[in-house]
């Protein structure tokens, strides 16, 4: 084997949670890091744009995934659009910047045996992962890799979201990441410069030209290899070319939680039944790989305004838009320099939890997303809620040893009735929300409710599952802890091998209450001192 097939350490996915450790383990020159991606460069100009995103969720720089039909949610097949791209999710999100509730991590902790990843332990690497523009410590980060600032001059419907959520009886809150979520109020996201700031932006861009470390895209991940219960390295496909790259230390997968259960599994890693099924030896029984698959069903309503003044009226090459893109270009400002999802809060569904249970999204602007409903440029507004500690749970299963075969993903939206009822609730509020004077006012109607009213539970019911989504969330399915259907040890080993690791959202025994990407980076951020034994 060459020594452009040989490295210290191997990481299979360059989303972020690769990027962070393609930097870190990269730091030390006598180290040599190989990360693989099997999608492309981030080189589309739209990845930079904040409010670029709008063109991402479908198309060449993401998987094209879908769901089983889902049993609870009339049997449809729904999209899961995850990044197919250097800097993964990161490169193609809308750039909220949240992190969830300090009891979730101390929840992994006490619940699930993972051990040193309570919010005491885990707040050291969103400290280091974070450069935010206007907080500092005790709970924030100054000088990190990751760029975190304010909504670019705030949308005036945004603004009014903001005073019809303390209409509605939400407390103002200035800071989602502080001592409590709950409030309502205006995301930070990761930009920096009016510029999205992923971690491949972040991490990767400034370390790219070190001689220690390599990148390779458009190289699918087949398989680990493995020597008894070792993992020694990988196998990747480009084109019609097969590949192995040797990895002396460890192998690290990075490739998220419908990407990373995948290549376990094609390696012969996981439940015995799930592999028999699509014909792959089994060399390593863990039961626990694919399973626990969680997410939050998002639930969107849709607003027709009274006046021309979204943000959608630039999903057309008209005047506004040339002026927005001139103004873009010359200052790093104007509409699209806004990552269009800017208003938000955090409530409770139900009174007795400990924690804000609900989580709220304002655009103003409709159809954004790839098959979320629009109205007439220029007229639309969205508000969508979700559940965010949902107690249903689903799969990835692999369907066959063809590593360019999509896996079976069942998210299993909705399974649990109490799911069900915090999302009608969730539902409930937002429609609350924006009957409160301030967005009252901008309202013509309301939309995407089935050419219903939505009056009693039943209706509800209906809409929820005729319309609930993904938040492309996903995490679980490489469980960290120590119980028998845990994958990974809190050191993020697999049980059972050595040389093999797993950093990505995937290892979230359960999902935090908020949106997933700064969570991810602080796992490879703790991955990385785990890795390189400084913890």
């Amino acid at each position: 084997m060459t020594r452009d097939h040989e490295f210290d350490y191997v990481i299979a996915g360059g989303g972020s949670a690769g990027c962070v450790l393609a930097n870190r383990l990269s730091a030390d020159p006598d180290i040599r890091v190989l990360l693989i991606e099997a999608g492309r460069q981030d080189r589309n100009p739209l990845i930079h744009v904040p409010a670029g995103f709008a063109k991402l969720t479908a198309g060449p720089y993401e998987w094209g995934f879908r769901s089983r039909p889902q049993e609870h949610c009339d049997g449809r097949v729904i999209p899961l659009a995850q990044g197919k791209v250097i800097g993964g999710g990161g490169s193609i999100n809308a750039q909220v910047f949240t992190r969830g509730a300090h009891e979730d991590y101390d929840h992994w902790a006490e619940a699930h045996g993972c051990a040193g990843w309570s919010f005491r332990d885990v707040l050291p690497y969103f400290l280091r992962s974070e450069d935010n523009s206007r907080l500092s410590a005790p709970l924030h980060g100054n000088g990190g890799p990751l760029g975190v600032s304010d909504p670019a001059n705030p949308h005036p419907l945004s603004m009014a979201f903001v005073r019809a959520g303390q209409e509605f009886g939400l407390p103002f809150n200035a800071d989602f990441n502080g001592e409590s979520q709950y409030g309502v109020g205006l995301y930070q996201n990761t930009t920096r410069g009016g510029r999205r700031c992923s971690a491949a932006v972040g991490y990767l861009r400034p370390v790219r030209k070190r001689p220690n470390l390599a990148v390779r895209t458009g190289h699918l991940i087949g398989r680990v290899l493995l020597d008894g219960r070792r993992a020694t390295g990988v196998e990747t496909i480009s084109g019609t070319a097969r590949h192995r790259f040797r990895a002396r230390r460890e192998v690290i997968l990075c490739s998220g939680a419908l990407g990373s259960p995948k290549i376990l599994q094609l390696s012969g890693i996981g439940d015995p039944d799930d592999l028999r099924a699509a014909g792959v030896e089994v060399l390593h029984a863990l039961p626990g790989v694919g399973k626990n698959l969680h997410d939050h069903c998002d639930l969107d309503i849709i607003y027709e305004l009274n006046a021309y003044q979204s943000m959608d009226r630039l999903s057309r090459v008209r005047p506004a838009t040339l002026a927005a893109g001139i103004e873009y270009a010359a200052f790093r400002k104007g509409p699209l320099a806004s990552t269009v999802v800017e208003g938000g809060a955090f409530g409770y569904g139900d009174r007795a939890a400990t924690a804000p249970d609900l989580q709220f999204h304002f655009l103003p602007a409709a159809g954004v997303e790839a098959g979320i409903a629009a109205v007439r440029p220029g007229y639309g507004c969205t508000l969508n809620s979700y559940f965010v500690r949902p107690r249903s749970r689903g799969t990835v299963r692999i369907a066959s040893a063809d590593p360019a075969r999509p896996p079976l993903i069942d998210p299993n939206y909705l399974a649990d009735d109490y799911d069900l009822d915090m999302s009608v609730e969730g539902v409930r509020q937002s429609r609350e929300i924006m009957a409160q004077p301030s967005m009252a006012r901008h309202i013509r109607a309301e939309h995407l409710a089935g050419g219903r009213k939505l009056d009693s539970k039943d209706d509800y019911v209906r809409f929820v599952r005729g319309h609930g989504r993904t938040s492309y969330h996903h995490v679980g399915t490489c469980a960290m802890g120590d119980s028998d259907s845990s994958v990974v040890s809190p050191d993020l080993k697999v049980h059972g091998l050595s040389g093999l690791r797993v950093a990505d959202s995937s290892v979230m025994p359960r999902i935090v209450s908020s949106n997933t990407q700064a969570p991810t980076v602080m796992i490879a951020e703790k991955a990385s001192d785990l890795i390189l034994d400084t913890v």
